[in-house]
Parts: structure tokens; sequence; C-alpha cells
């Protein structure tokens, strides 16, 4: 009889044959008794099978990283590639993405061993089972609102309609005849999540630090869902908002975690888990777990070349560096070297000296990109070498041998910001800089905020919740109450951390929206939430920027492909008789109400 892809998982990972963690390998009990052996004894071997959930996240989080950053509009690639991730950069697409399959595997692996670990183990036996069931219990609805996330449509879309993730929790009990469920609703896959996350909450007493589950690690993911569930700026469900900015205020409100000050922040990336004290829960990576070129294959090892470990061909977008930009230029030169947005420390851009190790000075803007009739197609860096003369400054492109020089135009000569009119009868701003190594055609602007963890390369644990998101998510719920003046608190908690006295004067119904947006996109940058962010309060993804993906499209929030097909292979392993419903091929079949 065919089984499912959940159904082998179950039977690999629930069978409890070999756990295996990051830090060894537990031998538990198999065959018949083993349910018996582990009811009867499960302090000998609880640590161990909650060990076995924690570690399934370790494969989980790597596509989780990709599906949910490279569909946003915070960076961009050198160009084409092979690799199944470039489908998220892309919208292209596909159930047959090995990527998006090692999501849903591992989730699911993750859901098995947290499920069946909670139904050997009575409950109401010690505080210390309780507190281990508790971790089980956040894992598992943490992994169902990650995976209702991918695979669904946003919260505000008819959830009593649209399809959520298969509901399965633990060993089906008639493996000969296995019959599994179709996908359960939106509103039934969060009610879930919610469901295990209150009751972790509420069975988790210990804390031993974000590399573990905690009651604040439970409380902080339930004011993310809360809020992806409070609807719209234009239309907002306010019972949601008010949940979300209570379980933000809980976590706040403990005293357990604390915002980095803005010097420790400009370097969260190298700061270990345990030693930092805004991290809340983290997928804990350690430095062993990585053998030489294995920094490759690693998140950060896309985004940048460390020690010379990383492919370095994904870069911090053009939109991203305005935003990075908007209240003061962040110049990066060596010798010049002037931050002013704390999170433009985590952009390292590439630049180039030469034999005598001098730099030179260029003057870099963004042109639009036409074809033959005149339509623009795309975005493209120039780097033209910058001549000066006296106060009299120009610059120099040269294009298939021929030389053009254009007149610079002071828009703020402090901050070396000019403009130009360009050959194509277009002004354009940008500004006087070092040039910068290119990646075919475009400048490298390394991201470094997945690498460094301990300062060991591509060492990165992924984050996933931290304090400063959680002010965030309290800003954005007061906001949709109508509550700006604690909104706007909230707001410029996170915004003056890292933009000292750029606070906002004022919030209201007419720019709350576009503001916390702005603040989120900024703030959460690389975390895997920007794609998700854009789509749950009914925007559009725009990615007007350079880059080989279709920079002149726009991605409405009604759009199919805002939504990750179901991976074909657990279609296809589905047993007879049980039936695993696809999502929609085309915007016909999208339920938006």
């Amino acid at each position: 009889m065919k089984k499912n892809n959940i159904a082998k998982i179950l039977l690999a990972t629930l069978s409890f044959g070999l756990v295996t963690t990051s830090c060894d390998v537990e031998r538990l009990p198999t065959g018949s008794m083993a349910s018996e052996v582990i009811t009867g004894d499960p302090n000998s071997y609880l640590d161990a099978m909650v060990r076995g959930a924690y570690a399934q996240l370790k494969d989980w989080s790597d596509p989780m990283h990709r599906l949910g950053e490279y569909a946003g509009d915070n960076m961009m690639i050198r160009g084409s590639s092979t690799d199944a991730f470039y489908e998220f950069i892309t919208y292209s697409r596909t159930p047959n993405n090995y990527r998006l399959q090692n999501f849903w595997d591992y989730g699911y692996k993750a859901v098995a061993q947290a499920s069946n670990t909670i139904n050997m183990v009575a409950e109401g036996q010690s505080e210390e089972i309780d507190s281990k069931l508790g971790e089980c219990y956040y894992i598992r609805g943490m992994m169902y609102f990650y995976l209702t996330r991918a695979f669904s449509r946003p919260y505000y879309q008819a959830p009593d309609k649209n399809l959520g993730v298969p509901i399965v929790n633990g060993t089906p009990e008639d493996m000969e005849n296995l019959q599994l469920p179709d996908r359960s609703t939106v509103a039934q896959c969060y009610q879930q999540a919610i469901g295990d996350l209150r009751k972790a909450e509420k069975m988790l007493t210990t804390n031993n630090g974000p590399a573990y589950a905690s009651k604040g690690a439970a409380q902080a993911m339930l004011s993310r869902i809360y809020l992806y569930m409070s609807g719209t700026y234009e239309n907002p469900n306010t019972q949601y908002a008010d949940s979300a900015a209570y379980y933000a205020s809980e976590v706040i409100n403990s005293g357990t975690y604390t915002l980095l000050p803005r010097n420790e922040f400009m370097v969260y990336n190298t700061i270990v888990p345990e030693n930092n004290s805004e991290s809340i829960f983290v997928v804990k990576r350690v430095a062993t777990e990585f053998s030489g070129y294995d920094h490759y294959y690693g998140i950060g090892g896309m985004y940048a070349v460390i020690g010379g470990m990383g492919w370095g061909e994904m870069y911090a977008s053009a939109k991203y560096i305005d935003l990075l930009n908007e209240t003061g230029r962040n110049d990066w030169r060596p010798d010049k070297k002037n931050i002013v947005d704390a999170r433009a420390n985590f952009i390292e851009p590439q630049y180039v000296t030469d034999a005598s190790g001098n730099y030179t000075e260029v003057f870099r803007f963004i042109k639009n990109v036409y074809d033959q009739s005149g339509v623009q197609t795309n975005y493209n860096y120039v780097q033209a070498t910058l001549n000066r003369n006296g106060s009299q400054l120009t610059c120099t492109e040269t294009i298939d041998g021929k030389e053009t020089t254009y007149a610079l135009t002071p828009v703020n000569e402090e901050q070396e910001i000019y403009s130009i009119k360009y050959s194509d009868g277009n002004t354009y701003q940008g500004v006087i800089d070092y040039q910068m190594s290119l990646n075919r055609v475009y400048p490298m602007f390394y991201i470094v905020k997945c690498s460094r963890e301990g300062e060991d390369s591509h060492l990165h644990s992924p984050i996933i919740s931290r304090l400063g998101e959680v002010y965030l998510n309290r800003a954005e719920a007061y906001a949709k109450l109508g509550r700006y003046s604690e909104a706007l608190s909230d707001l410029n908690l996170i915004r003056e951390r890292s933009i000292p006295g750029a606070g906002y004067k004022s919030l209201d119904a007419s720019n709350a929206h576009q503001l916390i947006d702005k603040e989120r996109q900024l703030e959460l940058a690389y975390q895997a939430e920007r794609s998700f962010d854009v789509y749950r309060n009914g925007d559009t993804l725009t990615r007007h920027y350079p880059g080989p993906h279709n920079a002149m499209e726009e991605v409405s929030p009604a759009d199919y492909r805002v939504t990750y097909y179901i991976p074909q292979t657990a279609i296809n392993s589905y047993p007879s008789g049980s039936t695993l419903t696809q999502n929609p091929t085309s915007n016909a079949g999208v339920i938006l109400n």
C-alpha cells in the first residue's frame, strides 16, 4: 500500500529508533513496547525525545529563510540560477521544488516528533516533565503557523474557506489501512497553532535561554499570529489586534528580555544567542555542525564571502539601501565611514583598490533600462568615473568605447549627493562613492546579518523571535486599535535605537500603515518576514530596482502566487482514498472573501 510523505515521516521519526540531535545520537526503545517503556520511565527518555524535535528545526530553518526572504524586496541576485530557490525570487511557482519539499518534510517531522512525545508522556507527573511537554507544544504550534502562512492565503482573505495544511497530531493508530486528512481551513490551522502555544505558555516554567522554547517564546509567537489575524489597516479585526497587543505586552513587561543598545545592536549578528538579551527564540546552530566548505551552503553563504567561504551572489536591494539612507546617507567608505541607521552596519559594500591600494572615486546612480521600442524593462547601476576640477564636478561614462561626460548638480554637498541629466533625457540622483566590485553588472552590497555569529564565518542561528519584533507587533496592533500615541511610542523606541533623534513626530490613520510597515522592513530584513508582512496587510509587492527578476512586475495580495504550491511528492504519496488538495494554479481559483 502506498503511504504518503507525512506517513513516512511519522514512521521514520515516531517509531523511536535513532533520534539525531546536534549534540549526540540517543538510542531509544524500539518495537511494540517502546510506548510502554517510555511512558513508564519518562525521565530517562524525555530529554532525547524533545531534542529530536529541536533537531528537525535545523534542516527546516534553511528553506524557511529562503522562501520567506527571497520572495520579498530586501535582496537581489546577480543573475538567474538553476537552484530551486530561484523560483522563490521569480514567483515562477512549481510544485516540484526540492527546497519547498524540505520545508514541508522537516516541518512535519518536527510536528510528528513533538506530537508523539505529547501523546506518550502524561502531564502532571512533575513540573519538570510538564515544562518539557510545553516545549513540544511550542514547537508544534510554531510549525503549524509557519507551514500555514507559506502554503495558504493571508488570514484576512476568507480564512473559513481557504485551505491551510493537514493537521496530523501523531502517528495514526491504523498504519495498515492508513487514511490521512486533507488540508484543514486556514482558520482551523491558526486555531491549532494558538491552542498549542497557549498550552505551551501555561506549561513552560523554565527558561534555558533562546535556544529553547520558553513562556516568552510562546507569547512572542502568539503576538505575531494574532497580528496576522488582525486584518488590514483599512479593515482591522480589533479583537485579534487586542490579543496581539496583549501577548506583546506580556513579553515586554516580563523583564526577561531587553533591547540591545545601538552599538551592540550594530553587531547583533556576531553575538551568540545565549549572550544576546534581545533574542527570544532562535534555531541554535554551532560551529561543529559545519566543516570547512559547508559554510558555503549556509544561509549567509549566498549573501557574502567571508574568510574565503560563500558564494556572495545575493546583495541588498537598491530599495532597501534607499530606505536605510532615507534620513541621511550611510557612508560605508572605509576612511569616511558614517553609519546613520544602525541597521546599515549589516551591509558591507565591496570596494575595489588599485595596485597601490588606492580607491577610485565614482558617481553611482541607477538608470532606467528600455527596450528598442522605448518601453522600460528594468533598471541598472552606473558607476561613472568622477572628475574633480576645483569646485566643478563631472563624471564620465564609457559605453562601447565612447566616452560621455555629465555635469553634477548638488543635491546635498555635505553628504555628496548629486544629480545628473542623463543621455536618456531623465534626471537621476546618486552619490559620490568609491568604485565597487561588480558581479556581472551589479555592485556587490554584501549582507552579513546572517553571518559571523561568534565571529565564525557564516555561522548563524536563524532568528524566530526577538524583542525588537515584539515592540513592532504591539505598535501595529495599537495602530489598528486606534491607540496611536501608544503605537508611536513603541515605534519610535525601535526607530530611535537605530537612528537617534529621528523619531516620527506623529502617527495617525493617515500615516500609520506606511510608517510601521517601513520600520518593520528596516528592522526585520533578512529574518524571512518581509514577503509575508506585505501580503497579510493587503499590500502589493513592488521590486522596481536592478536585478534579473521582473523589475516592472507588481504582485498583488490577490495573486495566486502569493502562496506556495503543496509539494507534488506529498500529493503523489498520499494513500489511496485520501486527498491532499493542491493550491490554485491561476488567479481564477483564488478565494478572497
